[in-house]
């Protein structure tokens, strides 16, 4: 699909999303681990997500929909099935860094595959530590497939150095220590989001978080408990997810004379690094009103046109914003001034290099974007001229790209448009509603 956004007409309304994607994949996930039934409101149907919901049918995990609640009827770990095919996950690394997670729990065999972005993907992160803890699986040149097969119980709970900091791999490594014969501990460089803590927390398991101070660098620990009786049912409404939320926040910041406001959104602090990095470019955002949904805090974010300074994002700030680096990077070239991302290597390793990727489409649009090794410099000029490029099979950088055209003086032109579908199937919808100008038409 091929989509012409034309710039220049302010964003104006309220918009609400569905649900946050890194909550929904665990919930669903975590739901089939409890005992009993569960009741998630405002799931994200989307093809990230689909997956997930698909692999439970092939453990024998009961599930229905009726539109956005989701009622799955839990098995407990020792309920779960082995597949009979392949289990497909897609292009998540989420889904299949999960589910090797909740396999090694249920001590269920089988195999998990993907698409050729997905075998992309490094696994040796979560396969090596789960071999040591005893779990029999294997994968394929350090990537996908990766072959699960039953396991001596119970696991070996042990100690976890991680070198880089992923919740995706901590929340693996916790699901497997559910099952240990002793407490396990994970060590990480660097803040990861917690959604995993406080959801499993929530069902009765024991898993503690905290941050401590090494000799050279500051450490966060996350403690796991062996479960002691059954994980409970979720009864939870999950709220908007902030990296979606991140892309109507920037269009509403360039836009032209735009207000809008994002209703119900995460605003777990793990998750806000773009909102902080914003501020200190000087953005019109605000927090109208928050609460608590599941143990997540969330709210209402308002946001104004705003005229951008530069900044710099480096440290622990970029795990706290690692998926909201692409539309980051149009923020950037809306900025008048050099814009410095550095500590950012793991950006090489999503849906596509998103290095390389983001300086290459906004180099097209004129935008001077330098790609050094773990991170990009931005030489903005506070506007965008507008032209033709690729979404390269990434959903963000899809919609990143979309929004550049929202304040650009000629046309953005995206190739490869309906990647948005993965993550965010309503996004176009939801510009339109706020008075975007967006032609899409088959290519």
């Amino acid at each position: 699909m091929r989509c012409i956004v034309k710039g220049g007409k302010p964003l104006r309304g309220k918009v609400r999303l569905p649900g946050d994607k890194s909550l929904s994949h665990r919930a669903i996930c975590f739901a089939a681990l409890a005992e009993g039934s569960s009741e998630i409101e405002n799931v994200l149907l989307a093809g990230v997500t689909q997956p997930m919901l698909d692999a439970l049918s092939a453990f024998g995990i009961a599930w229905s929909l009726n539109e956005q609640r989701l009622t799955v009827e839990g098995k407990g770990l020792d309920g779960w099935q082995d597949p009979q095919a392949v289990i497909g996950c897609g292009n998540s690394a989420t889904t299949m860094r999960l589910l090797a997670g909740a396999m090694a729990a249920t001590n269920v065999g089988g195999v998990l595959d993907g698409s050729a972005g997905l075998r992309r993907r490094p696994m040796e992160r979560i396969v090596q530590p789960l071999r040591n803890m005893g779990v029999e699986i294997e994968a394929t040149n350090g990537c996908a497939p990766l072959t699960l097969r039953h396991s001596k119980r119970p696991l070996r709970g042990m100690d976890h150095q991680l070198a880089v900091a992923s919740a995706q791999v901590k929340t693996c490594l916790i699901l497997a220590a559910l099952v240990g014969d002793r407490p396990t501990r994970i060590f990480e460089p660097g803040p990861s989001r917690d959604h995993t803590e406080r959801m499993l927390g929530s069902m009765g398991a024991k898993v503690e978080s905290n941050k401590t101070d090494g000799k050279e660098m500051a450490i966060y620990q996350t403690y796991v408990e062996p479960l002691a009786k059954p994980l409970k049912p979720l009864k939870m409404n999950l709220p908007g997810d902030i990296s979606s939320a991140a892309f109507f926040v920037v269009g509403g910041l360039i836009a032209p004379e735009s207000e809008i406001e994002i209703e119900n959104v995460g605003l777990n602090p793990t998750r806000t690094g773009l909102l902080d990095a914003l501020g200190e470019m000087q953005a019109a955002l605000s927090i109208l009103q928050t609460m608590e949904q599941g143990g997540e805090p969330c709210g209402c974010i308002g946001i104004r046109h705003s005229t951008l300074k530069p900044t710099k994002v480096m440290g622990e700030q970029v795990v706290r914003m690692i998926d909201e680096f692409p539309v980051f990077g149009v923020a950037a070239a809306y900025a008048a001034g050099e814009t410095l991302v550095a500590d950012a290597q793991e950006l090489r390793y999503k849906e596509s290099d998103r290095i390389a990727m983001l300086c290459q489409e906004l180099r097209k649009l004129g935008v001077e974007a330098i790609e050094t090794a773990d991170g990009f410099r931005v030489i903005g000029k506070g506007k965008i001229e507008g032209g033709e490029v690729e979404a390269h099979g990434d959903h963000r950088l899809a919609m990143a790209l979309m929004v550049a055209g929202l304040g650009s003086r000629e046309a953005v032109v995206v190739n490869g448009a309906e990647v948005v579908n993965e993550s965010l199937p309503q996004f176009i919808p939801l510009l339109r509603s706020l008075g975007a100008q967006i032609l899409c038409e088959d290519s």
